[in-house]
């Protein structure tokens, strides 16, 4: 297969950015352009509900590539440029403004939009959410100290900016319906000590669904009085964005489906990032080394390569003060071994489906999430007497 010619990828995040390296690294040579909702330079996402919205970094900080990476690459960058429409089948991309671009190949990157709540008052432009840099700013001008703010949703984004919220000094609420937020991504006995931080950390927690979102504050089912807050930030997850991938007839269905080497159901068009799912899973991994991943696996696609194999996924969160690491999945898993105790600082759940590791979760033991994802991806047999016994040097149960 020749190389395309003209490559376009619509979205600014690490999976276009990680597509267009892999592309240049790869030896592509061709134009290569980059389309862009927002104004800013590409930038990084897991910052901003942490250092960002605590004021410890700033744009420049957390930049992907700096600007002169751009020109260095012969990446042409058209920022503030939104896509209305494609045509697969004619390589066509139409803008607003401007006139249409035609390419061999078309990536989509275009990740994923706040998931609004679904009850009056939820997407009220008062709310906020944070994906954005811009989202960012506009509720780091609110969260000032003594202001009451309330948090609904306790997954990592919401968790995240409650704690930022907590340490400018605010006094926050959580809310969320689930008891344990995150159980079956991290295992129960995780999920149960970072969900507890927070009430050491001063900040309410309520468990209840929302009802409405008014004047007076949040309305949670089985309270008579309402969650009083001057900010509401609503951290409910993403909807991926689909819009254009839809329109175009391209298949989708809990995001844009894709193969191994991130092609769309049109040979012509890839997907990757948050608004990708491959085929043959069930959920999307809306995480950072994902994305990182799925732009490298593009580029092989896009130059006829094959895809590079990549390990189980992982990701990060900080809050309070720690570090929490996942890898795998431990909705696979069939039964858990600890490692330490939840009475500890720090420690470790494992999930094993039979004699293998699936997934593990820590709460600041990174080396043990580092031996456990050579583990995972070697499929080697496991002793759970092995991994509880904290004497056990993890790093030896990996064959050389």
């Amino acid at each position: 297969m020749s190389a395309p010619r003209r490559i376009v990828v619509i979205g600014a995040g690490l999976a276009a950015v990680s597509t267009c390296d892999a592309l240049r690294a790869g030896g592509y040579d061709g134009d290569l352009m980059v389309f862009s909702a927002e104004e800013e330079l590409p930038y990084d996402r897991p910052p901003l509900s942490k250092d960002v919205l605590l004021g410890k970094a700033g744009h420049d900080d957390i930049l992907l590539r700096p600007e002169r990476w751009y020109r260095d690459q012969a990446v042409e960058l058209r920022p503030g440029t939104v896509v209305t429409s494609l045509r697969p089948e004619t390589g066509t991309v139409e803008v607003v403004g401007g006139a249409p671009v035609t390419a061999d190949r078309i990536v989509l990157a275009t990740g994923g939009t706040p998931r609004p709540l679904p009850v009056p008052g939820g997407a009220d432009p008062a709310v906020h959410v944070l994906r954005t840099w811009a989202d960012t700013e506009r509720l780091r001008q609110r969260l000032r100290p003594g202001a009451r703010v309330a948090v609904v949703g306790a997954g990592l984004i919401g968790a995240e900016t409650a704690a930022a919220a907590a340490v400018l000094g605010c006094r926050v609420t959580l809310i969320d319906p689930v008891a344990v937020p995150l159980a079956a991504v991290v295992g129960v006995e995780i999920a149960r000590v970072l969900h507890a931080r927070h009430t050491e950390r001063g900040i309410e927690v309520v468990t209840g669904g929302v009802e409405r979102i008014g004047p007076a504050g949040v309305h949670v089912t089985g309270r008579t009085e309402p969650v009083r807050a001057e900010v509401v930030v609503v951290g409910i997850g993403i909807r991926p964005a689909t819009a254009l991938a839809e329109a175009a007839g391209l298949r989708v269905d809990n995001g844009i489906v894709v193969d191994p080497s991130r092609r769309t159901s049109h040979p012509h068009v890839f997907a990757v990032g948050d608004v990708a799912r491959h085929d043959g899973h069930r959920v999307r991994h809306e995480h950072w080394q994902a994305a990182r991943h799925d732009g490298e696996a593009a580029a092989a696609g896009l130059l006829g390569r094959p895809a590079p194999q990549v390990g189980a996924p992982w990701f990060w969160s900080d809050r309070h003060g720690s570090r929490l690491e996942a890898v795998g999945t431990m909705g696979d898993a069939d039964r858990t071994v600890l490692r330490g105790s939840p009475a500890d600082a720090a420690f470790t759940t494992f999930g094993l489906r039979g004699d293998r590791l699936v997934a593990a979760a820590s709460i600041d033991r990174p080396r043990d999430i580092k031996a456990a994802q050579r583990l995972i991806d070697r499929d080697v047999p496991v002793d759970p007497g092995q991994l509880s016994d904290a004497s056990t040097d993890l790093r030896k149960l990996v064959p050389r």
